[in-house]
């Protein structure tokens, strides 16, 4: 096993990484920005090394200074988190140049599932049903127009490379066509250097759900059951769980087995997540697949036992999973919810700034997987997550509740988050009844705003009233120059 791991990394995942680092006797070396001096991760480390300026491309994003950062640290290998350089197959193959190990697949499978095109045609070989669409980028307007007659309106248009949600137009009628497609090209040659895009069948109703997958070295491939993913804003997951109450026995056992599949077919190795689309007759389709560990990776942990992080270690390390499929079980309900620096009252816009106080959530069955505290200055330059709140009880009624009792318990000053929204969904009937769709938030909550109380004012004056309490001139004794007493501090006691 390793003796020292750099984790190319920020925020919350670093922290999660580290953790189960720190369990396994493994060393761990942060990278840092300029602004993240004071950042959690950087705390928490070992050692930690500053990358320069926060743009990403000075920092996070820059192979040399991580790859310099591995090598003058001493660190055996990298543990990308998610995000940043996590899908970026030169990285991964400039670690295998540099005698570095890179905790996640290969670097040509990372470029064969990183271009969705490629993706499908391997899937298709792989026997794994593909939602009808494009198997090849066409830049002519008039033979994608063509296409999208033979698909069939709604459509939508897909940039080929990148993800979270970049690059993705759903179109309704031919007149939207092209517009939709030079705009999408557009944003995905910004945002991933590569605008080429195809066209695949939309499904107004569809839900979206994922399977965890792990695979050694040796051949071997489990999945690690499936996460419901379909609440999204900007086509990006916000609220998760497991297990999806959208699917029979019958029918996860179908799509598990469609994803051991995806991942033989990529000769897939580590950690991943094969992504589906469900429709209203129950009928799966792949997605595609995210060749890291997964944000909402938290909750399939809650409800297995089995540590991620740890088995992608193992792996990367060149051991044998010693998991077997039909050990693989699930206890319980668990639901994550993503916690961001952000407003969702005004179409979810970053909300960057100073936390002024923070209060987490605790109890039973309650993880806040949490990169910030009180007083963390919280920078523009990056995602806005902040935290991923994940509750486990023994059934969803009562997942929900303890959900909702803990974002109640969650207090965040400073600056917006979601956390009324997320309580106002999982409260909605629609939610209670797991009638969730990817189209959820625009259906149902198009023009949400937040909805104060009395009580809500309350709690937050007497927070404000805690917070300067101690900056409050207290006189003791005969003279505010007198120090108080032990017996005077120890507060309530007796002999």
């Amino acid at each position: 096993m390793f003796k020292k791991v750099l984790i190319a990394n920020r925020g919350e995942i670093a922290r999660r990484v580290m953790f189960t680092c720190r369990e396994m006797g493994i060393a761990t070396v942060a990278v840092y920005s300029n602004v993240d001096r004071r950042a959690v991760h950087v705390l928490d480390a070992d050692q930690a090394v500053c990358l320069g300026d926060a743009d990403p491309a000075e920092s996070y994003l820059n192979i040399d200074k991580i790859i310099a950062a591995a090598s003058e640290t001493g660190s055996e290998a990298i543990h990308p988190g998610y995000g940043f350089l996590s899908e970026n197959a030169e990285f991964a193959a400039r670690c295998a140049e540099e005698g570095v190990v890179f905790i996640g697949p290969p670097a040509h499978v990372i470029s064969d599932l990183g271009d969705k095109i490629t993706a499908r045609n391997i899937m298709i070989k792989g026997n794994v049903p593909v939602i009808p669409g494009m198997n090849q980028s066409e830049p002519d307007p008039a033979v994608l127009a063509e296409k999208a007659a033979e698909i069939g309106y709604p459509l939508m248009i897909k940039a080929s490379a990148g993800g979270g949600g970049k690059g993705i137009r759903i179109v309704h009628t031919p007149e939207d066509l092209k517009e939709s497609c030079e705009t999408a090209s557009r944003e995905a040659l910004t945002a991933f250097g590569n605008g080429t895009i195809y066209l695949e069948k939309y499904f107004e109703r569809a839900k979206h759900i994922e399977f965890q997958i792990l695979a050694d070295t040796h051949g071997k491939v489990v999945h690690v059951l499936e996460r419901e993913c379909s609440v999204q804003r900007r086509h990006q997951k916000i609220i998760e769980e497991t297990p999806s109450p959208s699917l029979n026995p019958e029918l996860r056992a179908e799509m598990g087995r469609a994803a051991v599949a995806a991942a033989v077919a990529s000769g897939y190795v580590n950690a991943g997540t094969v992504e589906f689309l469900l429709d209203e007759n129950n009928e799966f389709y792949f997605l595609e697949v995210n060749t890291r560990l997964q944000v909402e990776h938290p909750i399939t942990e809650m409800i297995t036992g089995i540590d991620l992080v740890r088995q992608q270690l193992e792996v990367a390390a060149g051991n044998p999973l010693s998991l077997l499929q039909d050990d693989i079980a699930g206890r319980g309900h668990a639901i994550e919810c993503r916690v961001y620096a952000e407003d969702p009252a005004n179409n979810f816009m970053p909300s960057p700034g100073k936390i002024e106080y923070m209060r987490e959530p605790v109890g039973p069955g309650v993880r806040n997987d949490c990169g910030v505290y009180s007083g963390f200055e919280v920078p523009i330059n990056y995602d806005p997550i902040l935290s991923k709140l994940v509750v486990h009880a023994q059934d969803r009624k009562a997942c929900l509740q303890r959900m909702i009792m803990s974002l109640k318990n969650y207090i965040l000053l400073g600056i917006k988050t979601p956390i009324p929204f997320l309580i106002d969904v999982l409260e909605s009937d629609p939610f209670q009844q797991g009638k969730v769709y990817t189209d959820f938030i625009e259906t149902y909550f198009p023009d949400w705003q937040p909805s104060f109380v009395e009580a809500d004012i309350a709690r937050i004056a007497f927070i404000v009233d805690e917070m300067n309490a101690n900056r409050r001139k207290k006189t003791v004794g005969p003279s505010e120059h007198t120090a108080p007493t032990p017996f005077e501090t120890l507060g309530g006691w007796r002999l």
